[in-house]
């Protein structure tokens, strides 16, 4: 084995790389002094809600197209053959639902942080406890996703890895400060672009130096990495196509349905068909982005083979060898590493950057506003960038932890997805099964966050316990779905020894990384359903109008009306048009007012508020103000 291999960067290079940096901070600056210059919420954590559908929909494909997702899918092409590719299939149905399911209920709400929903169809305990665990979720993955990249980048050219840890979480943190929701979006508008020009760069050049496409795929194909339809429904099975295409819609859902992060970006649409529109303009450019990942690790191995860089000791880790991929094509192009290194930071930005909006709007949102109903609107502004500002600090602190957590990374990875399949199934909860109640989505919830807990952590110490290279760890992130992920930073292992099948609880250990959040969404909504039934079913006349999605009415037309009735499975979704939009939202404010407040008050507050609406120009009274960004 030798040494790591080093390659350094040329002056243009470093040209290049600067000029992504300084373009980004100067889309955060232009937003933070032109329009509105960011003096309201509504603009800095929203966008004014008047974003158009091409980028919304380039930044919901940006938001977690990380550089851990550049890293890892070549690698795993590169290790495993192009099985990974059928994760395609799950893009389907996992971009359908959320734009005709999970759109509409949000976006008629008028809400502004997804969790909102959780007190309108649930109560506010119920929404708290949704708010934490994203918070945390997020939290933890920043600092991975900040570390990530400056590591493979010190490791194969040397820059200072502190350096750039320091530079990316500064400049991100300066645009999204300043420039908000508008700023975000548009530099990932900006990113996307540059993530796609450095892996085009990648392949071309090294597919000519390769002798052309047709001896690319020649050599794949004789190096049995061309894989065909693995039809095995063995679910502890890494990859297959029913892990990739039906637990992979799970992982889609978790992320394109009820992830803070894209939630906001629907919701910054300016109407409700843009938003739908931008789900189904980012389907081919997931698709794109497949493909350039599976090429790249087609054109890696056609450049060495059998013999890896890995193998010959020239990296020490998997997500260093594209890196060193990209060093060695490029040895004498001068500008194209610096335009790759460039790509590469886009995605752990555009990433990071939505990770500090997100944050910034739900601390906002459910944990501030509530307790503060009289705030003016500049100081909730203030205190929104503020927010956004702490959080980009704690990013750099994360970093800092992630450094010295070694190994523990893939721990880190794997907490992050252990969240999003119980979040998914507590939205599930929520919006299909009408009698579900609050005590149900709470124990639920905790059954769900146990249950992933006990399976994630359970996997990775037996996993590292193991020393044999039997049982292949989850060590690639899917692209786009990197969150999910177990691991992007060991070392792929061989799956040469044959292992007897794991039993009992060393089974449920060794279930393939995609099947996490489907098995921990189905535990919330199972659990959920049995305590709602237990405690006492929520009756349809208790439901927030427009909070439950009518699908049981759908799937159960060949039950009698009334048995239909007493499932509350006829429950309709709110109108579209704008002022009804807003009627559950305010129905909600109003019931919880009634139930906080004596009887007498209740009752001419409430109809206070009725006479009120009749007139959508006047205002609302001061107790009776709702709690959303537009107003």
């Amino acid at each position: 084995m030798g040494e790591v291999v080093q390659m350094h960067f040329t002056t243009v290079d470093y040209v290049i790389f600067a000029v992504l940096l300084v373009a980004s901070a100067g889309i955060g600056l232009f937003y933070a002094f032109s329009g509105g210059r960011q003096r309201t919420t509504q603009e800095f954590l929203m966008a004014d809600r008047s974003m158009s559908c091409l980028p919304v929909s380039l930044s919901l494909l940006a938001t977690f197209q990380s550089a851990v997702a550049i890293l890892g899918a070549p690698s795993e092409v590169y290790t495993f053959g192009t099985q990974y590719w059928f994760l395609g299939c799950s893009y389907f149905l996992g971009l359908l639902i959320p734009a005709h399911v999970f759109i509409p209920v949000f976006y008629r709400l008028r809400l502004s942080s997804a969790y909102e929903y959780l007190e309108l169809r649930f109560n506010k305990t119920v929404r708290i406890c949704g708010t934490i665990t994203f918070i945390f979720q997020m939290v933890i993955y920043m600092g991975v996703v900040l570390y990530a990249p400056a590591l493979a980048l010190n490791a194969v050219t040397g820059i200072d890895l502190w350096g750039a840890v320091l530079t990316m979480g500064l400049v991100c943190t300066l645009y999204t400060a300043l420039g908000g929701l508008k700023a975000v979006i548009w530099t990932d508008v900006f990113q996307t672009v540059v993530m796609f020009a450095g892996q085009l760069a990648v392949i071309i050049v090294g597919a000519s130096q390769a002798g052309g496409l047709a001896e690319v795929w020649r050599k794949a194909v004789n190096g049995s990495r061309i894989a065909g339809l693995d039809l095995n429904p063995d679910p502890l099975q890494r990859h297959t196509f029913w892990t990739l295409g039906v637990g992979g819609v799970f992982l889609m859902l978790a992320l394109y349905g009820v992830n803070q992060a894209q939630v906001q970006r629907y919701l910054s649409s300016r109407t409700e068909k843009e938003a739908v529109m931008s789900c189904y303009v980012v389907f081919p450019c997931q698709q794109i982005v497949l493909c350039l990942g599976c090429l790249m690790g087609l054109v890696m191995f056609a450049r060495y083979g059998e013999d890896s860089p890995l193998d010959k000791g020239y990296v020490k880790t998997n997500d260093q060898m594209v890196l060193y991929f990209v060093m060695d094509v490029f040895r004498n192009l001068p500008g194209l590493p610096g335009l790759f290194v460039a790509c590469l930071f886009s995605g752990a930005l555009s990433t990071i950057s939505s990770a500090f909006n997100s944050l910034a709007t739900v601390t906002m949102e459910d944990l501030i506003k509530p307790h503060f109903p009289n705030m003016t609107e500049t100081k909730a502004t203030f205190l929104s960038k503020g927010l956004a500002l702490v959080y980009g600090l704690v990013c750099l602190a994360m970093a800092y932890i992630a450094s010295i957590m070694g190994s523990v990374l893939q721990a880190a990875f794997s907490i992050f997805g252990m969240m999003g399949g119980p979040l998914l199934g507590l939205f599930c909860l929520g919006m299909f099964f009408p009698w579900a109640n609050s005590v149900g989505a709470v124990v639920g919830l905790a059954a769900g966050l146990t249950m992933a807990f006990w399976v994630g952590i359970g996997s990775f110490v037996m996993r590292m316990s193991v020393i044999s290279p039997g049982l292949p760890l989850n060590t690639t992130a899917p692209p786009l779905l990197d969150s999910t992920t177990t691991s992007a930073l060991t070392s792929l292992v061989s799956t040469s020894t044959p292992k007897p099948r794991p039993t009992g609880v060393e089974a449920l250990y060794s279930l393939s990384y995609m099947w996490y959040s489907a098995h921990n969404s189905t535990t919330v909504v199972v659990v959920g359903l049995l305590v709602s039934l237990l405690t006492g079913p929520m009756k349809e006349k208790d439901l927030t109008p427009g909070t439950v999605f009518p699908v049981l009415g759908t799937l159960l037309f060949f039950l009698p009306e009334r048995y239909r009735d007493k499932l509350c499975c006829v429950t309709p979704l709110t109108p579209k048009h704008k002022d009804a939009s807003t009627q559950p939202y305010q129905m909600a404010k109003k019931l919880s007012i009634v139930a906080a407040s004596c009887k007498e008050d209740a009752v001419l507050q409430d109809g206070q508020t009725e006479n009120e609406d009749l007139d959508p120009r006047d205002d609302q009274p001061e107790s009776l103000t709702i709690q959303e960004t537009a107003l």
